[in-house]
């Protein structure tokens, strides 16, 4: 019997958990003329969200990471690249031939799919207009989905990104944008702040924790069935507090030590050791590129809820910065209180104290 539970890809059919007032909100602003804006902390489920939406638009869809992306001209090569991997070369000429400024076109010769170059040299505005111009063009019978992902990249791509995109996706009429980003202060002030080219582009989804009953039927509807009902489920979601990811990766390590006989008393204790083991030189690096300041606030975070803004070693104001790189970073997250994102890497800082 194949494990049940799924981590570390994209997550969607048997394996998608719960989520129906999302699903249910963001299908409904596909089905209009309008964009979604999803917000959440990394690894809680955006991109299997919109996956499992995006399943049964039957919709053209193009995707770009903006992480990948490091020059406005590279953006627009993204696009295209995305847009003509499934249409054929004279279809392909068709749209660029009324381009002010045209790609070089090359074939991947492992792949047979089109590449496309711009020089950076040329004018940044029209590059992206040129670019967006042939989505637009192409949603004319049928819009388009375009998702960006980490949006708030557009700021370190380029200082003017974000007025320029604005400029160019305001006037469009046959496109929905899906726009997602896991630094919740950066969407917001992108999408909140007045002063902001951005300010109320979209509709706004907060991805938070799946609720417990809901995560809770889903595990136990997958644990053998001698297992079902002996507390399992509930050590797991007490464990990762309903973290998507976490719980999944917990969940798949406690199925299997199940099926090979494991002790229910101790399956979860055992699974988490086991994971903490098996990441303790990926937890380490990550620890040794930390600064001093960094580490204890983690190191106090470790065994308690409450940071140690009165040290005295170091005044609050750096405990503070601290706080919020390690949030930027996504190692901690913050949500009334400081926590940290991966459980697993608490219990391995644990055990340095």
């Amino acid at each position: 019997m194949d494990n049940p539970f799924k981590f570390g890809t994209v997550v969607d059919g048997k394996y998608f958990t719960d989520r129906k007032e999302e699903r249910a909100y963001l299908a409904q602003i596909l089905d209009s003329p309008n964009h979604a804006v999803l917000i959440s902390p990394r690894r809680f489920g955006k991109s299997s969200l919109v996956k499992e939406v995006l399943n049964g638009q039957k919709r053209e869809v193009i995707f770009v990471n903006l992480q990948a992306i490091t020059r406005v001209h590279k953006l627009a090569e993204a696009l295209y690249r995305q847009f003509f991997a499934s249409r054929p070369l004279e279809k392909a000429k068709h749209y660029l031939s009324r381009l002010r400024v045209a790609p070089t076109v090359s074939y991947n010769p492992q792949t047979g799919a089109p590449e496309f170059s711009l020089q950076p040299t040329s004018d940044k505005q029209v590059i992206l207009e040129d670019a967006f111009s042939v989505l637009e063009k192409a949603g004319e019978k049928k819009r388009l989905i375009i998702v960006l992902d980490e949006f708030p990249e557009i700021l370190e791509i380029d200082k003017s990104l974000d007025k320029m995109l604005r400029a160019i996706m305001q006037e469009q009429k046959n496109i929905n944008y899906i726009l997602m980003g896991s630094q919740e202060d950066m969407m917001k002030k992108i999408f909140l702040r007045k002063k902001s080219p951005f300010y109320h582009f979209g509709s706004i989804i907060h991805l938070d924790r799946i609720p417990e009953s809901d995560f809770g039927q889903y595990i136990e509807e997958r644990l053998p069935v001698n297992y079902q009902g002996r507390g399992v489920t509930e050590e797991i979601l007490s464990f990762t507090s309903c973290h998507p990811y976490y719980t999944q990766q917990l969940a798949f390590q406690v199925w299997f030590n199940l099926q090979q006989g494991a002790e229910v008393s101790s399956v979860v204790s055992t699974a988490i050791e086991q994971i903490v083991r098996a990441h303790d030189f990926d937890y380490s690096r990550l620890w040794e590129s930390m600064n001093r300041t960094n580490r204890l606030v983690l190191l106090k975070l470790a065994t308690s809820t409450t940071p140690p803004m009165e040290n005295p070693e170091l005044p609050s104001s750096t405990i503070y910065s601290a706080l919020k790189r390690l949030v930027c970073a996504g190692i901690l997250i913050k949500n009334g209180k400081y926590v940290y994102d991966d459980p697993f890497f608490r219990i391995w800082v644990s055990s340095i104290i």
